[in-house]
Parts: structure tokens; C-alpha cells; sequence
């Protein structure tokens, strides 16, 4: 049965009206009498909520390629150098300022350097030199810019073809020059700020981080889940024997090139807040040098073990690159990423089979 609504008559609706005016006007009259708000125990808890607010924190900017804080972080690109490193060179020009040096084996298993700069911008860098066919992998990711003196036309179309803004002393870009103290083809340097002049709008901004980095070096992976060490001892060819030892007074490691301490053209010792060791495969590239001679070819698109040095102590790590415009990570064995120390970073291109790593 469906029920009736049962209308009220005009006479009750004008009494309950009167009533709910009533009580409106009584509370109406409360609030303006005491001049209070109407619920004064909210209105307390909420101010009080207010004073004990945490601030906003305040994140300071880093700068992307050493994780280390500042408070004049510059938008500008990374510029990644080709320097040269036989015996007959040393000490370099700017090797001291890099934010980031990786070391690869070149003919005759001498080394060579690309060394990146962002944070610092040394005025003169160099001797500069060739590339070579694994330079894409170390440079795309910054998506910068990249200056070298000479290379075969094949490695200077996949280089470029990488999406990084090429800087070439053979086709007359500015900034590099020939110096009287040293003999060809010794004597090519550069001049950052007039590289960085160059930068197209491709190319103008600050690069992805490429390493992942800790707070503090005391929460860096190596410190929080590594073993002690001293020293590392790196074998990449009969010729090429770098060495870095921890110096607890300026907590960096030190280089050494096979026994020698390393020093810089400033006199300053090269040295490192972090140093990353990968193994890799070391392939003929199918190409000679000038001389006659094969040049090797490092393979970084893939995996590998990797070794991690920080903060006096070191930590196993497996490396992984999963294209050539795509950064380097590094994790642990249960897949735990590896985050370094503030600072800056040395990586060394260890090959598979002929070279070798001790810790002590």
C-alpha cells in the first residue's frame, strides 16, 4: 500500500517558522554580544596546529654530474673533452677540474681520457686528441657538447649522429689552439668558455645526472655497505697501470700512473671522491690507426661487474647501459642502486680478461 504524506495545516507551519526564527535570533544575539568566535575550542586547536607547523624544507641545488650542493648551480651544458694520456704528456691541463674522467685503452694500450666538465670550468684544457668508437656511449647521455682534435670519419658521423653538438679542431671550430711548449700533435688545447660560447639551442642546458649520489659521503653506498680500503690497483694494459690510494686527510683517493703520483699541470694531485671500475669487453673495431695499428673498441651498451670506491671503502656492483644515449647504473647483487659520494668521479674502463683489479 503506498502511504500518503500527511500535509500540516497553515497554523502549525507559521508556529514552527516562529520557533526556528527564534532560535536563530538567540544565537545570532550570543555571538554579536561577546564579540567571540562561535566555537572558541576549535578556533584554539587551529592556531595552535599553525605554530607547530614544520616549515617548507629547503633543498639546495646540485650540481648534476657531482651531486654536490650549491647555491650558484649555472643552466649551462656539459662539455666533454678528448685528452690524451702517454707518458711524454703528462702532467694535463684541467684534469683537476673535471667533474668526471673516464679512462679508456686506445692502440698500443695507452690510455686516453674523456674528461667532462660542468661544475667547473678550467680556461685552457688539453693536450686534446682523437676519438674513438666508444665515445658516443660515454658522451650521449649528457646531451652537451663534445670537442676532440682529428678522428676516422666513421667515428665523427656515429659521435655526432648521437645527438651530442660536435667541436672539431680539423674543421676549424673556435676555441682550440696550437701551444708553443710541446711538439704536433701534442700541442692542441682549448678554451672552455669559448667551447661553451658555442653551444646551439639543442644544447644549452645543465645534463641529466649520471651517476645517482648520496647526501653525505657517510651515506654513500660504499661507506654504508662496503668493506675498508686502502688502495686500488688497476691494470688495463702493460702499458696503462693506474693507481688510487685513500688519503684520509683530504678524504679523496689519490692517482698514481704506475707508481708515480699523478699530478695535473697545476701542480695539483689528481685525485677523486669516487672511483667506479667497470669491466668490460674490449673487441677489435674492424679499423687502423694511421700507423697500421687495430684500434680496440670498448662495449658499454650491455652489463658487467663493476667495483665502486668511496669514502676509504669499496663496494662489488654490477653495471648496466642499455643504449648509447642511455646513463650507466649501478646496482648491487639484491638490485639495491649505488648511490657515491659528493664529488667528483674517475672511471675506469677495466677489459675483460687481460686487465685486473686489486683492493687492499
Amino acid at each position: 500500500m503506498t502511504a500518503r504524506l500527511r500535509r500540516s495545516s497553515p497554523a502549525a507551519r507559521r508556529v514552527r517558522a516562529a520557533a526556528l526564527l527564534a532560535v536563530g535570533a538567540s544565537l545570532a544575539l550570543g555571538a554579536c554580544g561577546s564579540g567571540a568566535p562561535s566555537d572558541p575550542v576549535t578556533a584554539d586547536a587551529a592556531i595552535d596546529a599553525a605554530k607547530g607547523a614544520a616549515p617548507e624544507p629547503v633543498v639546495p641545488d646540485r650540481w648534476p654530474l657531482t651531486g654536490v650542493a650549491a647555491d650558484d648551480v649555472v643552466n649551462r651544458p656539459a662539455v666533454a673533452v678528448k685528452i690524451e694520456n702517454p707518458k711524454e704528456v703528462r702532467p694535463q691541463t684541467g684534469l683537476d677540474q673535471a667533474d668526471v674522467v673516464w679512462e679508456q685503452v686506445v692502440e698500443g694500450g695507452v690510455t686516453r681520457f674523456v674528461a667532462v666538465y660542468n661544475s667547473q670550468i678550467p680556461e685552457e684544457v688539453g693536450p686534446i686528441r682523437s676519438i674513438r668508437p666508444m665515445d658516443p656511449a660515454i658522451t650521449a647521455p649528457l646531451k652537451g657538447l663534445v670537442a676532440f682534435s682529428g678522428g676516422q670519419a666513421g667515428f665523427v658521423t656515429a659521435l655526432s649522429d648521437s645527438g651530442v653538438q660536435i667541436l672539431s679542431h680539423d674543421r676549424g671550430d673556435d676555441g682550440f689552439y696550437r701551444a708553443s711548449t710541446a711538439k704536433a700533435p701534442h700541442n692542441v688545447f682549448g678554451s672552455l668558455s669559448t667551447f661553451l660560447e658555442q653551444a646551439d639551442a639543442d644544447h644549452q642546458n645543465l645534463p641529466a645526472e649520471q651517476f645517482s649520489f648520496a647526501r653525505a659521503v657517510a651515506q654513500s653506498s660504499a661507506v654504508t655497505a662496503g668493506t675498508p680500503a686502502t688502495s686500488v690497483g688497476i691494470h688495463i694494459s702493460s702499458y696503462s697501470n693506474p693507481g688510487w690510494e685513500w688519503d684520509a686527510a683530504t678524504s679523496t683517493w689519490l692517482r698514481s700512473e704506475s707508481g708515480v703520483p699523478a699530478t695535473a699541470a697545476s701542480g695539483q694531485r689528481l685525485s677523486a671522491a669516487n672511483v667506479v671500475v667497470l669491466r668490460v669487453d674490449l673487441v677489435d673495431s674492424g679499423t687502423v690507426d694511421p700507423a697500421g695499428s687495430p684500434v680496440p673498441e670498448t662495449k658499454l651498451v650491455g652489463s658487467g661487474e663493476a667495483l665502486v670506491a668511496s669514502g676509504g671503502q669499496t663496494i662489488a656492483a654490477t653495471w648496466t647501459k642499455s643504449a648509447t644515449d642511455a646513463p650507466l647504473t649501478l646496482a648491487t647483487a639484491d638490485g639495491t642502486n649505488v648511490t657515491l659520494a659528493p664529488g667528483n668521479t674517475w672511471v675506469e674502463l677495466v677489459p675483460n680478461g687481460s686487465g685486473s683489479v686489486t683492493v687492499s
